[in-house]
């Protein structure tokens, strides 16, 4: 198995994302990383990861680069580089912490959605207070969305819940103001009908805002524009009570998204996992354990026979 790995992403790089490496690698003998780094910048170590294959590009893509005009301009970047060795099978999925509408961009042009997916969607996990997690889709790549829309995220999310959480029958609910049936603005209104319809997920109906953190749906289905203000909210729960206030309680540790890592572009035909700009090393060994996963067990072919 081969899995790229994007050295220079992030803000924490090259640093963090050369400790996460060689942890992984140490314990992950099976996997061949592939370190995509920046030739004008050499990093001290990188020759000593076990069973790995640097690859040296020209250039990296930067948080404020424009993702399309980086795609056409930038084309021996990091990013577009390993987009380039996922697209034609050099490696067997892609990781980076880099700049977030690049990596969107890759996948969509590079790698394209699954035949039958109209609009990816990117997952992310929240806590629940039973100890157990609970899975949001889609939180920011699609802020407009269409009824079925909301209907593919919820096969996606589902399907990713089954990978990632090991839950064979996960409930589905929809976000909502209320939670009886007729319900909310115009998008929840015409997606209800067709997720209580759809016989490929468990649908137990609307849920509210107050929901999210208890053990009423396992996945939640939303709009990207609701879903990312979610989870920031949740984001700024860690910094305000465990950062700022010093506060220690289990569950406020388990809103820091460095215990999940990255999260996969749901949809695309190859694993494509993307992380936050400030994650430190345990996040991206959390990435390139969901990659590893993914890869082991078909995910993406998986999901093609979902939407054939």
């Amino acid at each position: 198995m081969r899995i790229g790995y994007d050295m220079m992403g992030g803000d924490n790089a090259p640093q963090a994302n050369l400790s996460a490496a060689k942890q992984f690698a140490q314990s992950n003998t099976d996997v061949q990383l592939y370190l995509f780094f920046d030739a004008a910048q050499p990093i001290d170590g990188l020759d000593g990861i076990p069973n790995s294959v640097p690859v040296p590009c020209d250039g990296v893509v930067g948080m404020d680069d424009h993702p399309t005009k980086a795609m056409r301009e930038k084309q021996k970047a990091t990013i577009p580089v390993g987009f380039h060795f996922l697209a034609e099978g050099k490696v067997d999925a892609f990781i980076s912490t880099g700049n977030t509408g690049m990596m969107m961009v890759g996948a969509m042009m590079m790698i394209k959605p699954l035949d039958g997916v109209l609009r990816p969607a990117i997952p992310t996990m929240v806590p629940k207070l039973n100890g157990g997690l609970g899975l949001i889709a889609d939180v920011g790549l699609n802020a407009d969305c269409k009824a079925e829309h909301l209907k593919q995220f919820a096969i996606l999310a589902a399907e990713y819940a089954r990978l990632a959480q090991d839950n064979e029958n996960p409930t589905v609910g929809l976000i909502n103001m209320g939670e009886e049936e007729g319900k909310g603005n115009l998008l929840a209104k015409e997606a209800y009908p067709l997720l209580k319809a759809e016989s490929k997920i468990n649908f137990i109906g609307n849920i509210e805002g107050r929901d999210i953190f208890y053990d009423k749906a396992d996945v939640m289905i939303c709009d990207g524009f609701t879903g990312n203000i979610v989870l920031k909210l949740s984001e700024s729960m860690y910094d305000v009570f465990s950062v700022e206030r010093g506060i220690k309680d289990e569950f406020v540790e388990r809103l820091n998204f460095e215990n999940y890592g990255g999260t996969p572009v749901l949809g695309v035909k190859k694993p494509v996992i993307v992380g936050h700009g400030v994650s430190k090393a345990p996040a991206m060994m959390h990435m390139m354990a969901m990659a590893k996963r993914m890869v082991e067990t078909d995910f993406c072919g998986t999901l093609a026979k979902q939407f054939a």
